[in-house]
């Protein structure tokens, strides 16, 4: 959600617009390198575009990557980081377009997961 944020315009872009007019953005530092990783190498953005994308995230906090516990609902080891680095922060929230959170959000406990339009919808909810 966040590569796409600094890409392109839409949902996304819109949303960390908002979280990070409204909201505290936590942000864990393996999220960081993998926004690093994908402006860099999928997308070859430009050196001065991605440090300034950094650079932005990295004015919110920032939380140290956590050990990932055993019996982590999500199978790939690095979402599971990613996971744990949000309870790690007593994160309320995790948004995320990604399916791995997605499919087993029943089963994670703690933190809210939803994706970019369920945000918006919470959001919105919140504003009526």
């Amino acid at each position: 959600m966040i590569v796409s944020a600094f890409t392109t315009r839409g949902l996304s872009a819109d949303v960390l617009r908002l979280v990070l007019a409204e909201h505290e953005l936590v942000i864990g530092e393996i999220i960081l390198e993998e926004v690093e990783r994908a402006l860099t190498t999928k997308l070859h953005m430009p050196r001065e575009f991605v440090a300034g994308a950094l650079a932005r995230l990295r004015d919110c906090h920032v939380q140290p990557t956590a050990r990932t516990p055993k019996g982590s609902p999500v199978r790939d080891p690095d979402d599971a980081r990613i996971l744990a680095t949000a309870l790690a922060a007593s994160a309320d929230l995790l948004v995320t377009g990604d399916r791995h959170f997605l499919d087993v959000r029943d089963r994670i406990q703690g933190i809210t997961v939803t994706d970019p339009r369920g945000f918006w919808g919470m959001h919105r909810g919140k504003r009526a």
